[in-house]
């Protein structure tokens, strides 16, 4: 029996460019690690944390597309966000300022 399932040309492409993003991530990283989140009606959060700790994320429209792009571009897949891939992450002054700023009501202006 053949395979019936349709491809939408779209989301594949969506795929493609979001895979691409990710390797060059990863390429510019040292490797790197993901986790898909989802972000309700808008879509799916693609966490990335290189081998050198920097980090960063990309917006998929479905969790499907970004599963599947994390899938294609070869770096592991984590279920969740946990403390054990969280420790990967270095956060420099201008993370801990801006979390610092939101906990207090936000940036001074003086």
């Amino acid at each position: 029996m053949a395979d019936t399932q349709q491809v939408d040309p779209k989301a594949e492409r969506k795929v493609a460019r979001l895979a691409k993003q990710i390797s060059s991530f990863s390429q510019a990283h040292g490797g790197a690690e993901g986790q898909v989140a989802h972000l309700g009606q808008r879509g799916a959060r693609i966490v990335l944390v290189g081998e050198d700790g920097n980090w960063g994320d990309l917006v998929a429209p479905s969790v499907e597309i970004a599963e599947k792009a994390v899938e294609k571009s070869g770096i592991t897949r984590h279920e969740s966000f946990d403390g054990e891939f969280a420790a990967k992450v270095k956060t420099g002054r201008y993370e801990w300022s801006r979390m610092a700023g939101i906990q207090v009501g936000g940036p001074k202006n003086d």
